[in-house]
């Protein structure tokens, strides 16, 4: 057998057939590097363990900020947990899955930068998994067919206030909603979606879809007051007066400026969440000749993508120029009265380029679409002209130490711009709410999303931490459960160790009507021929992560990872260019990238224990008795405790424990 080469893979060549993986190089075992065996218990070839079967949560549902239970619905794309109605789809019980963790999969399945994918254990055999992919197909196939979300439970009597309509608020109103409380979302703009809505171009998340899955949550019956900002419109002592729990997520929505000298009182000189608010507003349509970004993150390169296709307007109507509107056109521009002409759309980053904290596929994207990035470089100063305006902005070259950059003497150069934007960083606007600013524009939180010293408010998302859409969503699910244990008068005290959303056995065995049954209370020698327990099954999913080596990952072949095909635009073509770049799986596709998943910690049917047990000890539970984690059981009158069903077990789902 081959080592696991160095060489890299050619995904495109489907045909490959080299082994993929092997657990000793050739002379040496299992024993290698033991000097002293008295330690070994095996006597010939029995012992004392016998094997048990382990649930452990897979690294990519432990790398998921919003909670999603990964392996769950990759399980039931590979076709091997089955709907438990005849009438259900597989589609719609992923999409129920999905919504268990996250109510946005065709949106995350578009935009996330799938940090499940970075610590999939597959990359380890050949290439990740296409979670990512997989995720907006179920949500693409959701909205497509009209699926709800589960009803919400039977109403409470208790009341929350959610301020601030965006990833991280809808998240808390769904969840909120499905304990059955009352839940009205109170956000200033026109529209609901926060970040998704007016921080992203359409492009990236298409409107319609989004819509769709805002009003899937709206529909469980949150009442919603948009245009309504708490502070102004309504006093904050009139919401705690009638709710009975407010959770916080207004967002980040104001931008950091450049720290250098004439950056403040610069009219052309604006930050990247006011460029993304007024564009995706509708207020922008056309914007500089020449714009610089300052930044190195997802931001940066929406901000400089969009004014690369906004372009800039050399030709108009004299009723269509806004006078007050630096960024270019208003949106009372009349298709044909204006002529857009390409620009020039510079990025600059502290960081050198391949270190730049957006994703690698966003910064190729933008290069190809005609973006100028420069990285290792920082701002020193903004050049005005006579009138006061940014004409330039003076940079130089320079190393980092870790998050401080350090400038390097002689390599000043200036940037001729029209437009600089600072997309460095955002914190929270608290005006009407200064009692809420725990410091340096956020709100401070306890780990349970407790504001600090204030009774009955909690807080989630960028007001807290600015980071992934998907990150907001998970703030907004674990919120929604401490609120609901609040207004219980149950308060929580401490979260999992693995705090996502798990396989719950029970619950898969009482969807098949196989839930155990009742304990009779008397003495039982074990449990292994009685119905009232879960025999030899252990649930540390949330404590444990398995790591790959606890996979037999021989047992794994070679095969190409499934991708989805990009709508790639050059530098001539961007000009007006807002479709949408990413095209989804097919069904073939995400059944093949389900089956391509290693189910790492739990079953995944594969047989290998059932052939290689040599007692023929390891057997096949009958098929009206099977569920997801009960599809083989040992019978311990023939096992011999040889260990080969744990040490060909693929998903390190068996461990050899104590038994007789």
């Amino acid at each position: 057998m081959n080592d696991i080469s160095d060489k890299p893979v050619d995904t495109a060549d489907e045909t490959n057939t080299e082994l993929t993986f092997r657990r000793f190089k050739d002379g040496e075992s299992m024993w290698t590097g033991w000097h002293d065996l008295t330690e070994k218990i095996f006597q010939s070839d029995k012992s004392y363990k016998c094997p048990t079967y382990v649930h452990r949560t897979p690294p990519c549902q432990a790398s998921c900020p919003s909670g999603h239970e990964i392996r769950g619905w990759l399980a039931i794309a590979r076709q091997m947990d089955k709907p438990p109605g005849k009438d259900m789809t597989w589609q719609e019980y992923a999409f129920q899955r999905m919504a268990e963790a996250n109510p946005f999969p065709a949106t995350m399945g578009r935009v996330c930068p799938a940090p499940c994918e970075a610590g999939c254990n597959r990359n380890e055999v050949d290439d990740f998994v296409g979670i990512n992919a997989v995720e907006q197909y179920v949500g693409d196939w959701a909205n497509e067919n009209g699926l709800e979300l589960l009803p919400a439970a039977p109403y409470t009597g208790k009341l929350v206030a959610v301020i601030g309509g965006g990833p991280a608020g809808l998240s808390a109103a769904y969840f909120l909603r499905r304990k059955g409380h009352g839940v009205t979302v109170f956000d200033d703009h026109e529209k609901l979606g926060g970040m998704m809505r007016y921080g992203i171009p359409g492009y990236r998340t298409p409107r319609d879809m989004l819509d769709k899955e805002i009003e899937r949550i709206v529909a469980m019956g949150v009442e919603v007051r948009t245009g309504t900002r708490v502070g102004r419109d309504i006093s904050l002592e009139e919401v705690e007066k009638s709710f009975d729990a407010i959770f916080w997520a207004v967002g980040a929505q104001k931008g950091r400026g450049l720290p250098v000298p004439g950056w403040e009182g610069t009219e052309n000189c604006i930050s990247g969440v006011e460029f993304l608010d007024a564009f995706n507003m509708g207020w922008v349509k056309g914007t500089a000749e020449r714009v610089v970004v300052v930044g190195g993150g997802d931001t940066s390169i929406d901000v400089a993508s969009v004014a690369r296709r906004l372009g800039h307007i050399t030709i108009k109507a004299e009723q269509d120029v806004d006078p007050h509107n630096l960024l270019g056109y208003t949106a009372h521009d009349v298709a044909g009265a204006l002529r857009r002409e390409d620009m020039q759309a510079t990025l600059t980053s502290l960081f050198p380029i391949e270190n730049m904290t957006a994703s690698e596929r966003e910064r190729e994207d933008a290069k190809r679409e005609g973006v100028e990035i420069i990285g290792g470089v920082m701002p020193l100063e903004v050049l005005k002209d006579d009138r006061g305006h940014a004409r330039a902005l003076k940079m130089c070259k320079c190393t980092m130490k870790g998050n401080k950059p350090v400038p390097e003497p002689g390599t000043e150069f200036e940037i001729e711009c029209d437009i600089i934007v600072s997309a460095i960083g955002q914190m929270g606007d608290f005006e009407g709410l200064a009692p809420l600013d725990g410091g340096k524009g956020f709100i401070a939180t306890d780990k349970l999303y407790r504001v600090k010293n204030k009774p009955k408010h909690f807080a989630g998302g960028d007001i807290i931490h600015p980071h992934l859409l998907t990150t907001a969503i998970g703030h907004g699910r674990v919120a929604a459960e401490s609120i609901d244990h609040f207004l219980a008068g149950d308060p929580l005290d401490k979260r999992p160790k693995v705090d996502v959303h798990h396989f719950n056995l029970l619950h898969e065995l009482h969807q098949r009507a196989l839930d155990p049954e009742p304990y009779d209370n008397q003495q039982a020698r074990g449990t292994s021929s009685s119905n009232f327990a879960i025999h030899n099954y252990e649930d540390r999913s949330a404590t444990q992560i398995i790591p790959h080596d606890y996979l037999f990952k021989g047992h794994f072949k070679y095969e190409a990872r499934e991708r989805r095909k990009e709508v790639h635009i050059g530098a001539d073509e961007v000009l007006g260019n807002f479709e949408e770049r990413i095209e989804g799986f097919t069904e073939e596709q995400v059944i093949h990238e389900g089956k391509r998943c290693m189910s790492c910690g739990m079953c995944f049917e594969c047989d290998s224990c059932v052939v290689f047990c040599p007692q023929i000890a390891v057997k096949r539970v009958p098929k009206k008795e099977r569920a997801v984690g009960r599809y083989v059981y040992t019978d311990y009158t023939m096992c011999i405790g040889c260990h080969i069903c744990a040490d060909v077990c693929p998903a390190g789902y068996i461990q050899m424990g104590l038994g007789e």
